[in-house]
């Protein structure tokens, strides 16, 4: 079955496309929509709480067993743990991309299981739990009481008993965090009293055991022969404080009773003190929702939204419910642009192809061939598994100027037969088919043959590639097909020649602009020609031109600043706030209020939200704070002082006075499941396990080196080891006399100072926690240990401070650990016109002087992958280039003639990064992918140049004479791909609003690379052509073969009167 079938029976052709479309449209319907490809690899989390227990404690007895213990689990990457002083413990492994989440978290918790047995009974009793879930945040939201009528208490554990249980159910969601405490029934012990009836703490556990249970107590009549049988309940657990209030402690002879209200409080309180939030001002208590790994981000957060919004309904009244922040919100403001973008690029890229072929009719071909071949690709991405991202997108707006390419070929093919003098639309497509068909084959194989092999490449930005090279591979072979399929048979069916049936021209207004349109080009082609003579004369001039281009393009490909993906406004910002060590929750609360007094006056601020308690760099601890600003949505933010690095200057100087407290503003990190923000995220390790005041002052010289380098705008890490302390030692000797153990008196401190969890009871259909500590003015400070008493073994009561001996320390507030090294975490922030490739420099380079043998350094997150990746595109590009030379040499059966489209290609990779370089921007993904797009869509053009000059010489006609003919019998359709691309580019160039930073890359790189590249390709490669094809034939000389082409047989005529002219 040949070609001219198609044209024959062009219903078949049009049911082709049809049935892509339909597919394309089935296939759209059914993609998943998210941000990036799903590249964060996969996390598990493994945490638990020891009461009362400190950093260095939880590292030893929890964290070093459980790490022993998972390392080396299949697959992982590296993992991190961090101990706070509050008690809570958490170890985050982390996975290869593309791990099973489900096995991962199957792995690690048979690994913790291994531990079990090495951990303290009371974080057994706790109980360790993995969960599967990412480290980037999903959604915030936030519930606050306007008009201040329900406490936080009250509106955390609203959320977690109404909300909670919904929302885990989503699929997806791998966990949520509330910043306030769950209820618990809190005892608060007297000591005084307590030592007045000789009891310690252990007695009230005790009591709660024998007195706070569930029992199984059997029935009456079972398997007797009575009528009735019936079953005994005990009462049970205890529900309220004044049931608890009446447990009996003692009970002597004369009756007297000891109940626990007479030595304790008790209430209804919260089972941590950790957090104090607000919202806009008002009591307020956020959530933060993590996703799994592997889920669908929009889906996910589609379905919590329409939760929320049905849960918001049924509010008490007073209490509203805030949305903070959600990833879909980017996401669709990002992706309304990208398709934006599409449409004004489908438009231009018409008019562009009017004004070249001056003609509604051809015009509407091209218009079908894009409309096929995007929708097409939809059919494809899903049977793929891919997704509509910003990656997928911007392939296809990239690849609109290529698709349109194959289709202007024919069109402008059949064109030229009409302008020889065929008088049949039928005829002029077949024989124009016959000359073409060969070139646009090799054109779409060669432009699909680059990004094959970048679909092979591992790790993030492999990802990225493999989506974004396999969507415009694909799109670009349906416009092949279309190309050879359906848009001859509408050439046959629509195009008519311009000459009346009598041989007179039309005279309508197509006809009079084509006129004026050509006698123009006419006059443009003989310059031309004369330019491409002159190069072709003075070879030198073509070679030391491509030498600059290499050069240039080395130096520019050096200097040129590197990035993974750049930073976009993603309408949220969070702040860190760190105050003095030691600051008790009261004193960072105050602080924080301060601050946010400032930050109110922010005119781009919608909502404001603080928790203390809690910051997003240094997790829990007393003196840490996070502030999450949401900003007006983008419409109303145009101006330069409305993006989010303008704002982040007017937080640092709005807050550049509060003295008592350490302020960092980040935006959220741009791709889903790499950390909270868009920091370098580094850690440098204590290799040699030496003392932490040692490490901590290291670490504090090595930022003090990596502060002076101009690539860092500020390094800095929220650990310290200055917290005020005090060290307990217990006196055996005295324990001893006194005959009790040294344990029995730590068990009492803890009882008393600690809390300990001794119980549960049950209440609004959840299971809560009892836990006993003494009363808060119990325990304010050192003295009160002359008033807390222990037991002794002859009964009597003797004060804790006889036997336990306090001394003032210093010491951190929460010890980290990487791959089990001590770690410091730091975050650095690249400094403007800097990118994160330099800042990793910077840090690479500053770490090989500054930091001591016994040290190192390791990055996690997107840093991690970005400083992994930074030798790859070279690698790539090479790939790329390598796979068009070998068709091209399969193709013209020769080694030597495909240099001549080779080495057009540097020359447009340079244009692209002097483009980059002249407006600022970043070698990013965005910029590269774009680069792949160019070495394809020159490569394709260059062919069709050389393949119609190989033609030529084939047929007999002169060396040189053939690479001017095919020069200009090419400069048409070259000059419509190049500007067609231009123009449907042009709009990302100028791009502003959302996601504008990865826009601007992507279209200027693409641009630079097409302009500079085109001029090249049509100036340069005649000559490298001839150069090259003599270099052939000297090998193995040409045998002329007759032509059937009525086209090449009068170029030949017209070139040989030409040289017989030139003789004259």
């Amino acid at each position: 079955m040949n070609l001219r079938t198609f044209i024959e029976r062009p219903v078949f052709s049009a049911v082709i496309s049809i049935t892509i479309v339909i597919l394309g449209i089935i296939g759209l319907f059914t993609l998943p929509v998210e941000q990036y490809p799903d590249i964060a690899p996969p996390t598990i989390m493994v945490s638990t709480t020891y009461y009362g227990a400190s950093a260095e404690t939880l590292q030893k007895s929890v964290i070093a067993p459980l790490e022993e213990a998972i390392n080396g689990v299949e697959d992982m990457t590296y993992m991190t743990s961090t101990a706070s002083n509050a008690g809570s413990v958490s170890i985050t492994v982390y996975f290869k991309q593309g791990t099973d989440p489900d096995m991962a978290a199957v792995n690690v918790q048979n690994r913790v299981s291994k531990a079990t047995g090495q951990l303290p009974a009371e974080v057994t009793q706790v109980g360790v739990t993995t969960s599967k879930r990412q480290t980037s945040i999903l959604q915030m939201f936030s519930l606050h009481s306007p008009d201040d009528s329900y406490d936080e208490n009250f509106l955390a554990n609203y959320i977690s008993i109404n909300l909670k249980p919904q929302i885990l159910r989503i699929s997806g969601v791998g966990d949520m965090m509330i910043m306030g405490g769950d209820y618990s029934m809190r005892i608060w012990m007297k000591p005084d009293i307590m030592a007045q009836y000789k009891l310690i703490p252990s007695d009230v556990t005790a009591v709660l055991a024998e007195q706070n249970i569930e029992s199984a107590t059997g029935s009456f009549g079972e398997n007797s022969d009575e009528t009735y049988q019936y079953t005994m309940k005990y009462t049970g657990r205890l529900i309220t404080p004044e049931e608890f209030g009446d447990i009996v402690i003692r009970s002597t002879e004369d009756g007297e009773v000891l109940k626990l209200k007479d030595i304790a409080d008790v209430e209804l309180g919260k089972d941590s003190y950790a957090y104090k939030g607000t919202m806009d001002g008002h009591a307020g208590i956020s959530c933060m929702i993590f996703q799994t790994a592997g889920s669908n981000a929009t889906e996910v957060n589609r379905q919590i939204d329409e939760l929320l919004e049905e849960v918001s309904k049924d509010l008490p009244k007073g209490v509203e419910l805030t949305q903070m922040m959600s990833s879909n919100d980017f996401l669709f403001a990002s992706i309304h642009e990208v398709v934006k973008t599409l449409i004004e690029a489908i438009l231009l890229v018409i008019l562009v192809v009017y004004v070249f072929l001056q003609d509604i009719r051809s015009t509407l071909i091209p218009l079908v061939g894009i409309i096929v071949s995007l929708i097409g690709t939809f059919a494809f991405m899903s049977v793929a598994g891919f997704s509509i991202n910003l990656i997928t997108l911007f392939a296809l707006v990239l690849v609109i100027g290529t698709v349109v390419d194959d289709a202007i070929v024919v069109v402008e093919a059949v064109q030229a037969r009409f302008d020889v003098g065929y008088k049949s639309s039928y005829m002029a497509s077949i024989d124009a088919m016959k000359g073409i068909s060969n070139a646009v084959i090799t054109s779409s194989l060669v432009f699909m043959a680059v990004f094959i092999p970048v679909s092979f490449m591992g790790g993030t930005s492999g990802t990225f590639y493999t989506q974004f090279g396999l969507t415009m591979a694909v799109a670009v072979g349906i416009s092949a097909v279309n190309a050879l399929t359906l848009s001859p048979a509408l050439c046959a069916l629509l195009l008519k020649p311009y000459i009346n049936e009598d041989g007179t021209q039309k005279q309508n207004f197509a006809a009079r602009f084509r006129k004026a349109f050509n006698a123009a080009f006419d006059i443009l082609v003989e310059k031309y020609k004369k330019i491409v003579l002159l190069f072709i004369k003075r070879r030198w001039l073509s070679w030391s031109l491509l030498a600059c281009s290499v050069v240039l393009l080395m130096f520019l490909m050096n200097t040129t600043k590197t990035g993974l993906v750049p930073d976009e406004d993603q309408g949220v910002l969070f702040v860190n706030v760190s105050t003095a060590p030691g600051s008790s929750l009261k004193t960072t609360n105050d602080i924080m209020d301060r601050i946010e007094q400032r930050l109110e006056g922010i005119p781009q601020k919608l909502h404001l939200q603080k928790v203390a308690g809690y910051g997003l760099l240094s997790g829990q601890g007393n003196s840490f704070g996070m502030i999450i600003l949401k900003l007006k949505p983008w419409d109303e933010r145009t101006d330069d002082e409305d993006q989010v690095q303008a704002v982040i200057n007017q937080i640092y100087a709005r807050t550049a006075d509060i003295k008592d407290a350490t302020v960092f503003a980040i935006a959220p990190g741009m791709i889903p499941g790499y950390g909270m923000g868009n920091a370098l995220d580094l850690n440098i390790q204590d290799k040699q396990g030496g003392d932490i005041n040692t490490f901590f002052r290291t670490t504090q010289q090595y930022l003090g080196v990596l502060n002076q380098r101009p690539e860092i705008s500020m390094a800095y890490s929220t650990f310290d080891v200055r917290y005020p302390q005090w060290t307990v030692q217990v006196d055996a000797s005295k324990c001893k006399r006194a005959g009790i153990t040294p344990d029995q008196v730590l068990a009492t401190l803890s009882g008393y100072y600690g809390g300990q969890y001794v119980s549960n009871f049950n209440r609004f259909s959840k299971v809560y926690k009892v836990m006993i500590q003494a009363d808060p003015k119990f325990r304010m400070d050192e003295a009160s240990l002359d008033n807390a008493f222990v037991r002794m073994s002859n009964g009597e009561m003797a004060p804790l401070s006889q036997f336990v001996s306090l001394t003032r320390s210093y010491g951190a507030e929460s010890l980290s650990r990487f791959n089990m090294f001590n770690s410091i975490a730091v975050n650095a922030m690249p400094a403007e016109g800097y990118s994160t490739g330099d800042a990793i420099r910077a840090v690479q380079e500053t770490a090989a002087e500054a930091l001591p043998k016994g040290y190192g350094y390791d990055f996690g997150g997107i840093t991690r992958e970005e400083s992994q990746q930074s030798g790859t595109t070279v690698i790539i590009f090479g790939i790329c280039i390598l796979m068009i030379y070998l068709i091209l040499s399969a193709l013209y059966e020769s080694f030597i003639v495909p240099f001549a489209v080779i080495f057009a290609v540097p020359v447009g990779l340079m244009g692209s990064f002097l483009f980059a370089k002249l407006m600022g921007l970043e070698n990013n993904i965005y910029l590269q992918t774009g680069l792949i797009m160019l070495i394809g869509l020159l490569a394709k053009t260059a062919i069709l140049l050389t393949e119609y000059a190989a033609e030529r010489r084939k047929a007999g006609m002169g060396l040189i004479a053939s690479a001017v003919s095919a020069a200009k019998a090419r400069l048409r359709p070259i000059l419509m791909t190049a500007l067609t691309m231009i123009f449907g580019l042009l709009p990302l160039m100028v791009a502003t609003g959302v996601g504008a930073n990865g826009n601007r890359s992507l279209g200027t790189g693409a641009v630079g690379g097409m302009v500079i590249g085109t001029l090249a390709l049509l100036f340069i490669v005649p000559a490298l052509f001839v150069t090259f094809q003599w270099l052939q034939e000297r090998l193995r000389p040409a045998q002329a073969v007759q032509t059937q082409d009525w086209q090449i047989e009068e170029e030949m005529e017209v070139s040989k009167h030409e040289i017989e002219d030139a003789h004259k």
